[in-house]
């Protein structure tokens, strides 16, 4: 976890947006919900460490982290603190406000007064405004909020989307039952070029298709994508401090594009796309109305020559058309495609069972042994799931439907597991006729005698071990005596062995197994005899 409260993920994402596309760090700042001052100490803290982009594959978390954040020594902490204390009394300056939150704490909280928060502030900065001063320095910055501010947007700059509130009824042929059907609006910044299309559900795949098939529509990527806050898009609703959706995230990161969420409840943020949904609204669903659609593709074969009217409509009050705006401006300014399309990817966190198997959609994926306990996340595709633990990839699957079955690979496994599985039933039969036709049939009486042949692995294995403690020669002699007496058991072995009956004259196993004689026992031919009769 990084030492001033961003997570690794947040870095990178700073790094790749300062890098890779050269966004201002007003920019990366709006798209990473975090103030500006922070992300240009971040991107010094990179450069002083000589970091470059894309990062190597084998750097996790940890080695960005002391990169970033190397441990100081006594002596330099000390310089920097007496620095540090020099510049503040040679400058002069009173502790600067944080407005935003201060109005962001008022708005939250019922009971709390500006003089409570003027109390705190004067705890942390004992040297600050006076009480009298700090509320009127509230004030003037609160006059400022009802400004509206002109967005002028650049050719091939932001892409808005969002929802449209309206729906369309879906109705099934047989039962006549009614499904809504969602639709999705993009509309790109210059131009007002706008993309409909219309989905069963606003989930998450759902969501990121609409996406993709909106950029294949504009053919090209705009440098920002501006969503509202939902779920899909965004997993922590904060004005300050929003969490994109890990899969969102990564489509971003293909698309070589950055996701600025608008702020929760300020829809001036993305006006352009309030508009367009309105649009739409009016010149795409109002106009279908009075039709009955059967299914999803029906739908969108009706929309697309009304989106292609509502593109090639003029402007009221300036020359052109969405679309002509859209080929002059928006289409030569945005990046070219990825060669590959981008193929969705969920992911999910999940913590390491004990049998080092993680669960994804009800199948036991394996992982390294050694990450027994740990929080991993997973990365599942159609085909694939892919586990990393801190950024770094451990383990990858083809994907299985199966439900509560496992996908283990050998190498996971410890190696006294994976000692003990390299052992079959017809390895162990066919070690035991390398010693014996009797080692054998005793390695065969064992494992037929279970229900299941792994039962017996154990037993097998132990007997094993005694022939790498006495020579095959006496295993063979014991095993020869354990079957006529029914003893084909590890124990009876061991037994035989230690007390050397092994090595004992056969004469006296062939009495054993005989049983003993004398004159009270009849025996098999007392019945065969004549003389049974007169009785």
């Amino acid at each position: 976890m990084a030492q001033e409260g961003l997570s690794m993920r947040k870095i990178r994402e700073i790094l790749r947006l300062h890098y890779e596309l050269g966004l201002l760090q007003k920019e990366i700042a709006r798209s990473c919900g975090i103030s500006q001052p922070t992300v240009h100490r971040y991107l010094e803290r990179a450069q002083a460490a000589g970091l470059t982009w894309p990062l190597p594959e084998d750097w996790d978390d940890r080695r960005l982290n002391e990169l970033l954040f190397p441990r100081p020594t006594r002596t330099s902490s000390l310089a920097a603190a007496s620095q540090e204390s020099e510049r503040s009394v040679s400058a002069g300056c009173r502790a600067p406000i944080d407005f935003a939150v201060l109005h962001h704490e008022l708005q939250t909280h019922k009971h709390l007064t500006l003089r409570l928060l003027w109390e705190e502030y004067l705890q942390n900065h004992p040297d600050g405004y006076r009480y009298s001063q700090f509320c009127e320095l509230y004030r003037q910055w609160r006059r400022k909020l009802d400004v509206v501010l002109r967005q002028d947007h650049r050719a091939g700059e932001k892409m808005f989307v969002d929802w449209a509130g309206d729906s369309v009824a879906i109705y099934d042929r047989n039962t006549g039952d009614a499904r809504p059907a969602s639709l999705f609006v993009a509309v790109l910044g210059a131009s007002s070029y706008t993309f409909a299309l219309a989905t069963l559900s606003q989930a998450l795949p759902q969501w990121i298709a609409c996406h993709v098939q909106a950029l294949e529509f504009f053919q090209g990527a705009p440098q920002l994508v501006i969503p509202d806050n939902a779920k899909t898009a965004v997993t922590r609703a904060c004005r300050y401090d929003p969490d994109l959706n890990r899969t969102y995230l990564e489509f971003a990161q293909h698309y070589h594009i950055a996701v600025m969420p608008a702020r929760p409840y300020k829809p001036r943020d993305k006006a352009k796309v309030e508009a367009g949904v309105l649009l739409a609204e009016r010149w795409l669903l109002a106009v279908l109305r009075h039709e009955k659609f059967f299914s999803l593709t029906d739908l969108n074969q009706a929309l697309a020559p009304l989106l292609e009217r509502l593109n090639q409509r003029p402007f009221r009050k300036r020359e052109g058309s969405r679309a002509s705006v859209y080929t002059s401006l928006d289409r030569p300014a945005l990046q070219p495609l990825p060669v590959e399309r981008y193929v969705i990817a969920e992911w999910m966190k999940a913590r390491v069972n004990i049998d080092y198997h993680i669960e994804v959609d009800r199948h036991y994926y394996s992982v390294p042994y050694q990450l027994t306990g740990e929080q991993v996340e997973a990365r599942s595709t159609s085909t694939t799931v892919e586990i990393f633990y801190q950024a770094k990839r451990v383990a990858s699957h083809i994907r299985s439907y199966v439900p509560y079955h496992y996908t283990t690979l050998n190498e996971h496994r410890p190696k006294s597991h994976q000692a003990h599985l390299e052992w079959t039933p017809s390895r162990l039969i066919h070690w035991g006729e390398s010693v014996g036709p009797a080692t054998a049939q005793v390695i065969r009486t064992i494992l037929e005698s279970k229900p299941h042949p792994e039962q017996g692995y154990r037993a097998c294995l132990g007997i094993f071990r005694l022939g790498e403690t006495y020579t095959p020669a006496r295993l063979e002699a014991a095993c020869q005596r354990a079957i006529p007496a029914q003893a084909c058991s590890y124990p009876s072995l061991k037994s035989i062995l230690q007390q050397g009956l092994d090595q004992q004259p056969r004469v006296v196993a062939e009495a054993e197994r005989t049983g003993p004689q004398h004159e009270n026992l009849r025996g098999p031919a007392y019945y065969d005899s004549p003389s049974r009769l007169v009785h």
